[in-house]
């Protein structure tokens, strides 16, 4: 299986992984053959991103950190929820307990965790994806620090509505990918405050997470908001919410900006240590991360094209990559593998996207 652009599908390419709406309806399930009208879908659901089965790849096995069963709940949980905020009505904090427990579960069963998968997302679940995603991404790390299990849960549920402040605003906002103006972005910045009044009313839930909610954008610096908090005066749960939240907002469209590529992300991120984060959690998260995800298209320095099929997990910067070679019978294709920890004059140009 690799990982294709949108705009590099051409008909008759086979889908490798099944793709969901937000209520876990299935939009296109996996092996599905992609129709020129498939195609055209996804463009207009937003979907950048899809996985694709084919003979070069068909090794290489791509898998989620938590169950699909899991990650789909999650979302409907949290969509259940910010329908219910929409319309003034309560929602169900035990079930939400229950969502992020079995996400805490699929985490804590695992011995090493490296987050290897791309999202693929339209416009209409971006929100809730990116909240999933930050929920997987800070409990990650808390239990890289050895959080206990309450401060695990509080922490997965802050992370899980991180942005529920988001559902009182208006939904142009939500999906404008160019950049704000400073009246939209003064209006979007008020989330925080919206979620923090949201989840400090839910008693059955830790005000942990409600913290989490209201400073999740603070930065060690001040240059935060919505109180321009510094240093050892944002909570250390927010921290890991800020850290994961500002990464999958970098590798993801969201409102008011563009994705990039990983590897781009983590180098902005380490820049970003004892300014914006504490670098001993950015050093950790990033222990974590891909920078060069499994089933991504890479150019390498020797002018070959390849495919990245596994990771090393100690040095994720230099992953192992297979070129596929045409010998003179166009027919017949070999592949050779560079294991770029082993092979330290050959590194990574670029990413096709």
């Amino acid at each position: 299986m690799r990982q294709l652009s949108i705009n590099r599908l051409k008909q008759g390419d086979v889908l490798g992984r099944t793709i969901y709406a937000n209520d876990g309806r299935v939009l296109l399930g996996r092996g599905i053959a992609f129709t020129p009208s498939y195609i055209e879908r996804l463009r207009d659901l937003g979907i950048n991103i899809v996985y694709v089965d084919d003979e070069e790849t068909k090794d290489i096995v791509l898998e989620d950190v938590i169950t699909e069963e899991h990650r789909r709940e999650a979302m409907a949980s949290l969509e259940f929820s910010g329908q219910a905020v929409q319309v003034g009505k309560d929602f169900d904090g035990f079930k939400v307990k229950k969502a992020v427990n079995n996400i805490i579960e699929d985490i804590l069963f695992q011995k090493e965790i490296f987050i290897s998968l791309t999202d693929m997302r339209s416009y209409d679940n971006q929100i809730f994806a990116h909240s999933v995603n930050v929920c997987v991404l800070s409990i990650v790390l808390g239990k890289a620090l050895g959080l206990d299990q309450n401060n695990l849960e509080a922490l997965a549920i802050g992370a899980l509505f991180h942005d529920i402040g988001t559902v009182k605003l208006p939904k142009e906002l939500l999906r404008k990918r160019e950049s704000f103006t400073t009246k939209e972005e003064d209006l979007y910045k008020t989330h925080t405050s919206l979620g923090f009044d949201i989840l400090r009313s839910k008693r059955e839930l830790n005000l942990l997470s409600a913290h989490i909610a209201f400073q999740h954008h603070e930065r060690m610096n001040g240059s935060g908001y919505p109180r321009k908090l510094e240093g050892e005066g944002i909570h250390q749960l927010a921290q890991i919410v800020g850290i994961a939240d500002f990464y999958d907002n970098m590798v993801n469209d969201g409102p008011g900006h563009t994705r990039m590529l990983p590897h781009e992300a983590c180098e902005i991120l380490m820049g970003c240590s004892d300014k914006l984060f504490p670098h001993d959690l950015v050093v950790t998260f990033l222990k974590h991360i891909a920078a060069y995800p499994t089933g991504c298209t890479v150019k390498l320095n020797t002018g070959e094209i390849g495919i990245v099929v596994d990771q090393n997990k100690s040095l994720p910067m230099r992953p192992i990559v297979r070129v596929l070679l045409a010998g003179q019978d166009l027919n017949q294709v070999k592949a050779k593998e560079y294991d770029l920890v082993k092979e330290r004059t050959t590194f990574i140009e670029s990413i096709f996207e």
